[in-house]
């Protein structure tokens, strides 16, 4: 569970919806038209740009920005080591009985037993890193796209009140409703912009990036291994890929 996207997004809710309650009654600030301009003009719009399979895939992509499992560099940089001494005393056919977590791993252990030549393991792991980074910027590219288009939406709003209410100034009545709507729908594409989707989908770039570091130090690690190298060498090869300040904790691990 990612608590500091969860406190982020409710936090930021909560003092938007205080300000809302300590200025007036909340419901004021509820107008139906404005919100299935925002929101369904943004979904709908969104779609437009989007494989029909590729926007639905987004909502799963999401996901991960919530909750998401990722195993520490430390602990792959132990793991790794762990079998590449094994390798040395038993040859690969000892990583077979490896408890191995991680999918990427497991693969490139796999790809070891069976025999395969040390360049067929690097490019097929390298098109794994290379496909999985792709999914993870198509869902970030997905949020970031709302969050451009919702403003707009909410721009569209503002003009469809404002035309409604210059072509109904001689009826008092009908300009306040339309002023709600000019200025709520303004204030919904915002909310939704800079609260949920760009926040999604800049949280998506950074697990992304994440993701990427721990595959490509697995890949460093496998190929390691496969070259017959010290566990010793692999060791402080990988241990480039964590901050200097967590080094000792890799050790220990």
């Amino acid at each position: 569970m990612d608590l500091a996207t969860i406190i982020g997004m409710i936090g930021a809710i909560g003092f938007i919806v205080m300000a809302m309650v300590l200025g007036g009654d909340l419901a004021m600030f509820f107008d139906v038209p404005s919100t299935l301009i925002v929101f369904g003009g943004t979904t709908f719009v969104t779609l437009s740009q989007y494989p029909l399979g590729q926007f639905l895939g987004a909502g799963k992509v999401a996901g991960k920005a919530f909750s998401f499992k990722l195993a520490p560099p430390e602990e792959l940089i132990a793991k790794i080591v762990e079998m590449a001494d094994a390798a040395r005393k038993g040859g690969f056919l000892a990583l077979e009985e490896a408890q191995i977590d991680d999918a990427f791993m497991q693969k490139g252990v796999d790809m070891l037993v069976d025999g395969h030549d040390v360049d067929v393991v690097r490019a097929t792991l390298g098109k794994d890193i290379v496909n999985t980074t792709e999914r993870h910027d198509a869902g970030a590219q997905i949020f970031k796209a709302m969050g451009d288009i919702a403003p707009g939406m909410g721009m569209i709003g503002t003009l469809i009140g404002l035309v409604a209410m210059l072509s109904n100034m001689d009826d008092p009545k009908a300009i306040g409703p339309a002023m709600a709507v000019a200025l709520l729908t303004t204030m919904y594409g915002a909310l939704l912009a800079n609260i949920i989707c760009l926040p999604i989908s800049f949280k998506l770039g950074v697990r992304g990036s994440e993701e990427k570091l721990n595959q490509q130090l697995i890949l460093d690690g496998i190929l390691g291994i496969a070259d017959g190298q010290n566990p010793r060498v692999i060791e402080g090869v990988l241990k480039g890929y964590i901050a200097e300040g967590k080094r000792g904790t890799a050790e220990e691990a």
